[in-house]
C-alpha cells in the first residue's frame, strides 16, 4: 500500500477527483478534496464525503490551503495555471494524475487508446470484441467509471480497456500500457496549450514508457517519433500498413477480416477504428475472426453521428460528440444528402477555416451557435450562414430551413461548456428539441 499513512489531497470533486479519493482512503491515506467551486450540490457532496473520513473543502478555501500535503493527485479536467493547482505546485508537493494513481494499483495489463478522434467508439469497439472473443475486460478512464473506481476489479481482469485524453497523460510518470493505440491527431484544446506541438507531446507520452515487450497499435499515416514498441499499423487511405481497407473489406497482412457492409457500424472514419480495435487483439493474441463476429450488432456510441428520426422527409443527425474540425469533416463526409449544418460552441483556440472548402461542398446552409458563431461565418465566406442565439432556436431555424430529402446534422466542432456541462448534455437537449417538433 503506497500511501498508507500519507496526507493526501485530491485537486478537484468531479467522478475522477471522487473515485481517487476513495481509492487513496482504501489505501490508508489521509484525504482532503480541494474544488476551486462551490455550490449547493458540491455542498451536499462534501457532506456525504466528510461522513466517510474524506476531508473537504470549496472555494477560496480551497485555492489558498496552506496544508503541506504528502502528494497530490489532479483531475484530468484542471489546467494546472489555476490558482488550485499553483497552491499546490508553489509548496513543491509531489503531482501526479488519477490515471497515475490508479495504474500503480492495477493487477492485470493495460491497453490504452488515445487520438483526437474516435477513442470511445474504438474504446467500446474493442471491449466488445475482447468480450465477444472470451477475453475478461471492462472500459474505463475517459469512458464510464474512472479507472481509480474500476481498478478494484482489475484482479478478476485478463486486461483493462483505458479511453485517454492528453489531459490524463499530461501527469503520469510511470505509466506503461502493454499496448498503446494512437488512433489520430488534430487540432483540439488549445484553449489549454499553446500550440499543436505541446498537445502533441501531452499525447505523445502515452509511449514514453513502453519497450520491446509491448506494442504500438499506430495510424500509418500519423507522422510519429521511433517508438521502442512492437509496431501494429492500420490505415484505411493506404496499402502500406498490416490492416488495410479494399472494396469495403478490412485486410490484415492482405488477408479478409472484416466486411464493413455486414455491420451496423459505417463510413472510412469507424473503418479505421475498427482497424485499430482488432490491431489490439493481434497484439493480445486474440482470434481475429471470432473478433469480427463480435462486432456485428454493434452500434455507434450515442452523440457520433446518431439518427435521431426523420420527419417530413427530413433526417436529423446528432453529432454533438464532434468537438473538434476532423470530428465534423468526418461527418461531413459520412453524409449522404444535402445538409443543413448545426455548429459552434466554445471558443477553444482554433479557427474554423481548414474545412471551409468541404462546407462549401457539402452545406446548403450552416446555422451556427455559441461564442464562436460569428468567427465561423467569418471564416465560411461563400456559405449561406445564420445566425442562432441559441439551440433552441437553431433547431427551430433549420425546421423551417431544411427541404424534404436533405438532412440536418447538429456537428458543432468545439466543445460545448458555453452553453451546456458537456457533449452529452448539449446532444440530449437537441435531441429532446427535434423529437418535440410536430
Amino acid at each position: 500500500m503506497i500511501y498508507s499513512g500519507k496526507n493526501a489531497v485530491v485537486l478537484g470533486l468531479g467522478h475522477s477527483g471522487e473515485a481517487a479519493a476513495t481509492l487513496l482512503q482504501e489505501e490508508g491515506a489521509q484525504v482532503t478534496i480541494c474544488e476551486s467551486r462551490d455550490d449547493a450540490a458540491l455542498r451536499e457532496k462534501a457532506s456525504r464525503l466528510e461522513a466517510l473520513g474524506i476531508g473537504v473543502r470549496l472555494g477560496l478555501d480551497a485555492d489558498t490551503d496552506p496544508t503541506a500535503y504528502d502528494i497530490c493527485v489532479l483531475s484530468p479536467g484542471i489546467d494546472p495555471v489555476v490558482p488550485l493547482v499553483q497552491n499546490i505546485l508553489q509548496k513543491k508537493i509531489p503531482v501526479i494524475g488519477e490515471l497515475e494513481l490508479a495504474f500503480e494499483e492495477c493487477l492485470c495489463p493495460v491497453v490504452a487508446i488515445t487520438g483526437s478522434n474516435g477513442k470511445t467508439t474504438t474504446t467500446e469497439l474493442t471491449t466488445t470484441m475482447l468480450t465477444g472473443s472470451g477475453v475478461r475486460t471492462m472500459a474505463s478512464g475517459n469512458i464510464g467509471l474512472p479507472f481509480a473506481s474500476a481498478v478494484r476489479r482489475s484482479h478478476e481482469l485478463d486486461v483493462m480497456i483505458l479511453e485517454v485524453s492528453s489531459f490524463q497523460l499530461e501527469t503520469t510518470k510511470t505509466f506503461r500500457p502493454n499496448v498503446a493505440v494512437w488512433l489520430n491527431l488534430s487540432p483540439n484544446h488549445l484553449d489549454r496549450y499553446k500550440d499543436m506541438e505541446e498537445y502533441r507531446e501531452a499525447k505523445l507520452r502515452i509511449f514514453d514508457r513502453q519497450t520491446e515487450q509491448d506494442f504500438a497499435v499506430v495510424n500509418a499515416r500519423e507522422s510519429l517519433p521511433p517508438l521502442a514498441a512492437r509496431k501494429i499499423t492500420f490505415s484505411a487511405y493506404t496499402d502500406e500498413a498490416d490492416f488495410t481497407l479494399k472494396g469495403g473489406v478490412i485486410h490484415y497482412q492482405g488477408q479478409p477480416v472484416l466486411d464493413q457492409s455486414t455491420i451496423l457500424l459505417q463510413g472510412i472514419h469507424n473503418a479505421e477504428n475498427l482497424m485499430a480495435a482488432l490491431g489490439v487483439g493481434v497484439a493480445l493474441g486474440v482470434d481475429l475472426e471470432r473478433m469480427a463476429a463480435a462486432v456485428t450488432n454493434y452500434t455507434a456510441p450515442a452523440h457520433r453521428c446518431e439518427f435521431v428520426r426523420e420527419l417530413e422527409q427530413v433526417r436529423w443527425i446528432n453529432d454533438s460528440k464532434a468537438t473538434n474540425l476532423d470530428s465534423v469533416e468526418k461527418a461531413l463526409l459520412s453524409q449522404d444528402r444535402p445538409l443543413v449544418l448545426i455548429a459552434g460552441g466554445k471558443d477553444k483556440g482554433f479557427e474554423f477555416d481548414p474545412i471551409a472548402p468541404l462546407v462549401r461542398e457539402r452545406v446548403r446552409t450552416a446555422i451556427l451557435i455559441g461564442e464562436m458563431k460569428k468567427r465561423i461565418a467569418h471564416s465560411w465566406s461563400g456559405v449561406d450562414c445564420q445566425i442562432a442565439d441559441s439551440l433552441e432556436e437553431a433547431v427551430q431555424m433549420a425546421r423551417k430551413t431544411a427541404l424534404p430529402g436533405e438532412a440536418v446534422l447538429f456537428s458543432p466542432g468545439t466543445s460545448s461548456f458555453d452553453m451546456f456541462r458537456n457533449y452529452g448534455e448539449r446532444g440530449n437537449r437537441f435531441k429532446d428539441l427535434v423529437n418535440a417538433l410536430s
